[in-house]
């Protein structure tokens, strides 16, 4: 960190009356800086999209799509976003709001029927900040269903599942709570989620090359997702010395929790429609979408570091200076809103464990120099 530290310091200038500036182009240094930092960490190719009051100011393209064929990325390379996908799936929740048919603090049950005993007081907000406590339907050990007798054995298992904890008691990620909240989607906008999602903020977009769904599927200009990480046994991830591919399946019912693919150019496009009220009519929509779910406590919960927050889909930085909405996903794709500073950042990468998050904030203190 303080050969980063002082890489950094190379590009600045301090004047007397200490205003901080810039000895070249922040659009170079920005270049620089994502090399250097793909060096370090082994990336093999990553896209960068900075938004400052509503226009895109820098795109870049950086190494290889895909390895093996010796492919560069370009802005058209389509990488996978993971849990991003909740934040689209945030969007579509709170467009239902808009329309009078989903009440956050309403319990599940009020919308979804036969569930559990225990399930049925469990709120939406907490359904989609992860407190809920509910069992999760995906087995963290293998990253498989419950049941692999398919879909609809898993759903049967996971109702008789215990709750992890009573719900609002603390922070619990898990693929549950969006099976729920995919559930509710297909319902209230009597149509697939999938479907929902494309037509009412894909299409408004035109983001004509973001589409659901996984490894296997064979999508355009699709960069592979790579890994130097492999699970044992304990279901622990073991880092080996040579790079391999990563393979994701996503399983239909689940796909508002993951398994969106994009590039860092249409999301850049549907953020800014986003702040301009193209997906959302009420600007205190995205207040509430943003704002974290607390415990009942009143505390907060969420990744731990600066993702110390979960709000509706949307893990979030809170601090005094410079908060963000900041969604992650596979631990290589990563976008933060720095709503007070009018800046966003995009990195999507195609190496899972890159901690894409670390990239962002390191992007975006060129544009906010006082970021901490």
């Amino acid at each position: 960190m303080a050969i980063r530290s002082i890489t950094l310091a190379l590009f600045l200038i301090l004047f007397d009356n200490g205003q901080l500036v810039y000895s070249q182009p922040i659009s170079d240094m920005v270049d620089a800086f994502i090399k250097t930092e793909m060096k370090e960490r082994s990336i093999p190719g990553l896209q960068v999209v900075v938004i400052q009051h509503a226009k895109i100011v820098k795109k870049g393209n950086y190494g290889w799509a895909n390895i093996e064929f010796s492919v560069p990325v370009t802005d058209s390379t389509v990488f996978s976003i993971n849990s991003i996908t909740k934040a689209f799936t945030g969007v579509a929740v709170m467009q239902l709001v808009e329309e009078g048919k989903i009440d956050l603090e309403a319990p599940v049950s009020h919308y979804l029927d036969s569930l559990p005993e225990l399930w049925q007081k469990i709120t939406v907000s907490q359904l989609m900040g992860h407190v809920s406590g509910l069992p999760d339907i995906t087995d963290t050990l293998t990253d498989e269903l419950v049941s692999k007798k398919g879909e609809d054995s898993a759903w049967t298992k996971v109702k008789t599942l215990p709750l992890f904890f009573p719900p609002g008691e603390r922070f619990n990620y898990n693929t549950t709570n969006y099976l729920l909240v995919g559930m509710l989607i297909d319902k209230l906008s009597e149509q697939p989620f999938a479907k929902f999602i494309q037509r009412r903020q894909l299409d408004v977009v035109n983001m004509q090359q973001t589409t659901f769904g996984n490894s296997f599927d064979v999508t355009p200009k699709k960069a592979p997702t790579y890994t130097y990480y492999k699970k044992d046994e304990k279901g622990e991830f073991i880092k080996r010395d040579h790079l391999m591919q990563a393979y994701e399946a996503f399983p239909a019912f689940l796909l508002t929790d993951a398994g969106m693919f994009s590039t860092a150019a249409e999301i850049g496009s549907w953020i800014i429609a986003l702040q301009q009220g193209k997906l959302l009519e009420n600007k205190k929509s995205i207040h509430t979408m943003w704002t974290p779910v607390r415990l009942n406590s009143g505390s907060l919960d969420g990744f731990g570091g600066i993702l110390n927050g979960y709000a509706l889909g949307w893990p979030v930085v809170v601090r005094p200076k410079h908060p963000a909405a900041a969604p992650i996903g596979g631990g290589r794709a990563s976008l933060f809103i720095y709503f007070q500073d009018d800046i966003s950042v995009i990195v999507l990468t195609n190496l899972t464990g890159c901690s894409p998050e670390s990239l962002v904030e390191g992007v975006a203190k060129f544009y906010i120099p006082s970021l901490p």
